[in-house]
């Protein structure tokens, strides 16, 4: 087969991509003058950028056929941008999900997009970076780092991020400067598991003000401490998880679930995982000198938390 023949089966090949999965990408009305893209994700499960979104409820979403439907909102995680939405008698294909895991530098990926007026939209490109789990500026968990090298057009937040093969790998949003990343498609599973089974995203909650500290290296070295800091409890709030488990005013936090803690952020992000909620976890704290293990039974954050 000659060079250009070849270019010819390849593209074909990313048209009929296009094609079979652009049924499955909706445009989010959501009151901006751009909307956002969203993905049917599941059957009657749309999910779209959070971030992209200005509002809840009176929410549209534009077809492949060019028709406007009301879609029901379930609820969003912002920590990992997904916002998930319902919608009802959904006469449109429900897109392919694939494992983002699968994913190499240099393989071929697509970004796709829809207007408000229905139009699909593509940008193709290669993934420029793939490495492992990583916390969001807001501690969210997610289960991988993808930056594909393609534009994210107006719009384009919210839609897939299609592998060779046509599977959706994950939801694009805009990282920083306007470029693209990935939320991998096993983080999108999670938040909507957590979603469709309590109506929420569950927080850990362990009753405690915090400040990061730095140790002193004579106490890390008697101590046999690696981490160079810690966080100390500012305050204690009364019978919540950590004053039932014995934690003082004054105690330095060190590890975590046998994680060490450095600052404030890394406690928030263990307790954002969600599989925290109800579990009874160590944690070694510093206090009078001396290394003290405890165990914390997590609650669960309320809005009266917050």
């Amino acid at each position: 087969m000659s060079s250009s023949n070849a270019l010819v089966v390849l593209s074909n090949n990313l048209a009929e991509i296009v094609e079979q999965v652009g049924g499955a990408v909706v445009a989010v009305n959501a009151g901006r003058r751009i909307s956002p893209s969203g993905i049917h994700w599941r059957n009657g499960i749309i999910v779209t950028s959070d971030e992209s979104l200005q509002r809840y409820d009176e929410i549209t979403v534009t077809l492949s056929n060019g028709s406007t439907v009301p879609v029901t909102f379930i609820g969003h995680d912002s920590t990992t941008d997904v916002a998930v939405f319902k919608i009802e008698n959904a006469k449109i294909p429900v897109a392919n999900i694939g494992d983002a895991k699968t994913l190499k530098v240099g393989h071929l990926v697509l970004g796709l997009g829809r207007s408000s007026e229905g139009d699909i939209r593509a940008a193709m490109g290669t993934v420029s970076v793939v490495s492992g789990a990583w916390r969001s500026m807001t501690g969210g968990n997610i289960d991988q780092f993808i930056r594909p090298d393609i534009t994210l057009y107006p719009g384009f937040a919210g839609g897939p991020l299609i592998d060779a093969a046509g599977l959706v790998v994950g939801m694009n949003t805009s990282g920083r400067r306007g470029t693209a990343l990935t939320i991998p498609a096993s983080t999108v599973n999670r938040v909507i598991d957590q979603l469709l089974a309590k109506g929420h995203i569950a927080r850990g909650y362990l009753g405690l003000g915090m400040q990061p500290v730095r140790l002193p290296n004579n106490l890390r070295t008697a101590l046999n401490i690696t981490s160079v800091g810690g966080v100390i409890v500012v305050n204690v709030e009364s019978n919540g998880p950590a004053d039932k488990a014995g934690v003082l005013i004054g105690d330095v936090l060190v590890t975590f679930d046998g994680t060490p803690v450095d600052d404030t952020g890394d406690v928030l992000a263990l307790l954002n995982s969600g599989d925290q909620v109800g579990k009874t976890v160590k944690v070694q704290v510093i206090r009078g000198g001396v290394l003290v293990e405890l165990a914390i039974l997590i609650g669960e954050r309320t809005a009266t938390d917050e």
